[in-house]
């Protein structure tokens, strides 16, 4: 069911924790669910330094945010905002279709942060950054087509 990568990601997350001095924290997520999603995001220049994340979900939610970490460490942010969440389901080598929204939280995670970390220098940044989905599920009326356990 779930990919070597996936389950070696889930058991040993990289990244995980927080970065007091961050320049960027995005939230995602939706309680109904079970996934939530911060990243912390260092930032020197244009390149991401550091990048940590915290995650309350399930494993796949987990695997996602540590391989979108590793994706993106010691790159520009152009590479980040690039970040899609088929990339990050490609490097995991797949996942379950009723996982594939967790691959989304991750890529909406670091857009969040690097949302936060243009609004925190002044810069609006949905022009750079596009639309932050913090929910995985905004605009959806009553059915959850991608994950199950949805209880709207």
């Amino acid at each position: 069911m779930y990919s070597e990568k996936v389950l070696d990601h889930f058991t040993n997350p990289r990244n995980v924790g927080e970065l007091p001095d961050a320049d960027g924290v995005g939230e995602v997520g939706n309680a109904r669910c079970g996934d939530i999603m911060k990243m912390y995001l260092k930032i020197d220049g244009d390149t991401i330094t550091d990048v940590k994340f915290k995650t309350f979900g399930c494993g796949a939610a987990i695997a996602t945010s540590s391989i979108a970490t590793e994706m993106i460490k010691g790159h520009s942010i152009a590479d980040a905002l690039n970040l899609s969440n088929r990339a990050v389901v490609e490097a995991l080598d797949g996942l379950p279709p009723a996982k594939v929204h967790c691959s989304v939280l991750a890529e909406q995670a670091v857009k969040a942060a690097l949302a936060d970390y243009y609004t925190r220098r002044g810069i609006d940044p949905e022009p750079i950054v596009g639309h932050v989905k913090k929910d995985v599920h905004e605009g959806e009326e009553e059915s959850c087509p991608s994950c199950s356990g949805c209880d709207h």
